[in-house]
């Protein structure tokens, strides 16, 4: 690197560094240290390594850098500033502002050159790995000899705080175990975390630790454009395993009285340190000074970008007119084409009753798995007993891409931060299973999932105590009123294999996250939910049993409960007693209906208003009213048979029937 372009990166960087102290302190909020302390490593990656496309930030084949510690976002708005995005210095002044373009921590579906939400830390590293193994997959589906289509790099940022939470250790070690080559894990080895030096909390030898995980292992000086350089050019070049780097930094970098410290982590550093520190820079003490220099050194890289997805949208053309066959599969994954028949499909798969709910889904995706190429599945350990695996498809192995089964191990948190980075690719739609208590590791990472919009399928079986001897650690209670209360979350509990169908038809044309629950024990077909998807799921709430009179209960259900719920009905219609059955799979959907709707449903003179489901009961008096009566579980569970179960905690009919005549 010529001695004129390594000024021109300095004079960035303490652009970089004025930028986020300004920022910081004027919305007397924020994060400067990691901006001023990697603050050369930004430069050099927005002003020369990354290959993407600032005025098409959605270029598929795009280099992704992912800001794993996102409390340092003003590196990242600074350089997508700086280099050319559709961000403005006035976005950079609302820094943690109400609607602006430049929240806290990064937020993907606020601005397009944001490549994942992060800030919980470490999940940016499992965001990261998921798209390097979903780049992987979609190289090995369609580059050839003759055309590499998918060729990005994946850069990741990752602070001491990311490193010490589990979820980065999950992900790493599945990251080596499975050979991903183009994983760039960088980890801003400052020393110093939120509390004070990182050696009052952490000494291990991370560089050891990578090895072990199966990465190549290297050592930087944050500071030195020649070494960064000659280092990413050779992983550019030469990259066999996934990159670990330990890049030394200094937290605060430029600060006279604050560098190095805590104190520069986590709040601004105060007017008269922000003055000192620019003058010890030699930036103008102006507030939000921006160089012409640093703003023409970083555009004219403009062209060069643009250049480049000119010639990959020209090998792309080229490649189409070769593969008449993978442009149509390309073209479905692209777009997440669903057949205009797939209820019909879906309602022809042929299934016994009674049947698991786990059972029936995992027939229907065997049945489909042809006609949607885009979607990836894969289990914690557990796909023997979640029954996500798609038989007829080959498993990803180490090195090995070819296959659409993905084996996560037992490492909850890490797969659905990694099903998040699948999604993010823009070409798969991943399906990912385990235990629906177990939903209680992945929670975080669900969340993220919901704040990002990203179309990702949870399927959780054994879903309520009914699952039998395993016992109160493995059987839910709280988790259906958990999920439920996640904003953007669809969560469906379905209660036969019609419902089982529905579900999956809803989660796949819902664009956002949607968790399934399904039974381990097996429910029988009921009358009344063989109904088209606009009458019966895609509502989210419907009447599966007409009353025969003026009603005296309405009873509402979901899952196992469903068939339940209409035996009750039978018992109450023989003396006499009018009733309806609501089935209520997916509230979420419900509360998006009309309140017409809503209240054909469960509005005017129904009688006495019911919940029977096999979780707590929070959140069914919205549905039933403050005088509704709820069948529920607000206990743990115990470790019996199915029938001992249903007896202890009252969900058969006769327990039902007691409650409601009394």
């Amino acid at each position: 690197m010529d001695q004129e372009q390594k000024k021109v990166l300095s004079k960035i960087a303490n652009t970089i560094r004025g930028l986020s102290m300004d920022a910081v302190q004027k919305a007397n909020s924020g994060h400067p240290g990691l901006p001023m302390g990697c603050a050369e490593f930004g430069a050099y990656l927005y002003g020369s390594f990354l290959q993407h496309n600032p005025k098409n930030p959605r270029w598929i084949n795009r280099d992704r850098f992912i800001l794993s510690a996102g409390h340092g976002s003003m590196l990242l708005y600074s350089c997508l500033y700086l280099s050319g995005f559709d961000l403005t210095l006035d976005d950079i002044k609302q820094f943690r502002q109400l609607h602006s373009k430049t929240p806290g921590h990064p937020e993907r579906h606020v601005f397009e050159g944001v490549e994942a939400t992060t800030g919980p830390l470490g999940q940016g590293v499992g965001n990261a790995v998921g798209q390097a193994l979903g780049f992987k997959l979609l190289a090995k589906k369609f580059n050839s000899r003759e055309f590499s289509l998918f060729t990005p790099k994946i850069i990741c940022l990752a602070g001491d705080g990311c490193m010490m939470e589990g979820i980065s250790s999950e992900a790493s070690s599945l990251a080596g175990h499975l050979q991903l080559d183009n994983l760039i894990l960088v980890h801003d080895a400052n020393e110093i975390s939120l509390d004070g030096p990182l050696q009052e909390s952490c000494s291990e030898n991370m560089k050891a630790r990578y090895l072990a995980y199966g990465f190549d292992v290297y050592d930087l000086d944050g500071y030195d454009f020649d070494a960064m350089d000659k280092l990413f050019t050779h992983l550019r070049e030469n990259q066999q395993k996934p990159a670990f780097i330990q890049m030394k930094t200094i937290i605060g970098k430029g600060s006279p009285h604050k560098a190095g410290s805590s104190k520069a982590h986590g709040s601004p550093l105060g007017v008269e340190e922000v003055i000192e520190s620019k003058r010890a820079l030699g930036i103008p003490e102006e507030d939000f000074y921006v160089p012409q220099q640093a703003l023409n050194f970083m555009q004219a890289k403009l062209p060069k970008c643009a250049e480049l997805e000119r010639r990959w949208n020209e090998l792309f053309s080229k490649w189409k007119l070769s593969h008449p066959d993978q442009e149509k599969i390309f073209e479905k994954m692209r777009h997440k084409e669903l057949p205009e028949n797939l209820e019909e499909i879906l309602r022809k798969i042929p299934m016994k009753s009674p049947l698991a709910g786990r059972s029936a889904s995992q027939q229907l995706l065997n049945a489909i798995a042809d006609e949607l190429p885009f979607l990836y599945g894969g289990s914690a350990d557990l796909s023997c007993s979640d029954l996500t695996m798609m038989k007829n498809l080959e498993v990803v192995t180490p090195g090995h891409f070819t296959g659409r089964n993905i084996k996560y191990g037992v490492r909850e948190f890490a797969m659905a931060a990694m099903a998040t980075g699948l999604a993010e690719t823009s070409m798969i739609i991943p399906f990912i299973g385990t235990f629906l208590t177990f939903s209680d590791y992945m929670r975080n990472a669900i969340r993220l999932a919901a704040l990002s919009h990203v179309h990702v399928i949870y399927q959780f079986t054994h879903d309520s105590v009914l699952l039998g001897e395993d016992g109160p650690t493995h059987q839910p209670v709280e988790h259906y009123a958990s999920l439920r209360a996640m904003p953007d979350l669809h969560f469906i509990r379905p209660g036969d294999n019609n419902e089982v169908k529905m579900a999956w038809l809803a989660a796949l044309r819902y664009k956002g996250p949607t968790a399934i629950a399904l039974s381990r024990q097996a429910l029988p077909d009921l009358p009344g939910t063989a109904v088209p998807y606009d009458e019966g799921m895609g509502r989210g709430a419907y009447i599966i049993k007409k009353e025969s009179g003026t009603p005296q209960y309405t009873l509402c259900a979901t899952g196992s409960e469903l068939s339940l719920a209409l035996d009750v009905a039978t018992s109450l219609e023989k003396i006499g007693k009018p009733t309806r059955v609501v089935s209520m799979p997916c509230w979420e959907l419900f509360e998006k209906e009309t309140s017409s709707y809503q209240a054909e449903i469960l509005g005017g003179n129904i009688g006495k208003r019911v919940s029977i489901e096999a979780g707590v009961s929070l959140g069914w008096h919205r549905w039933i009213g403050s005088d509704g009566i709820t069948i529920s579980i607000e206990t743990f569970g115990a470790s019996a048979p199915q029938s001992d179960l249903a007896q202890e905690f009252g969900l058969t009919v006769d327990a039902i029937l007691e409650r409601l005549l009394g």
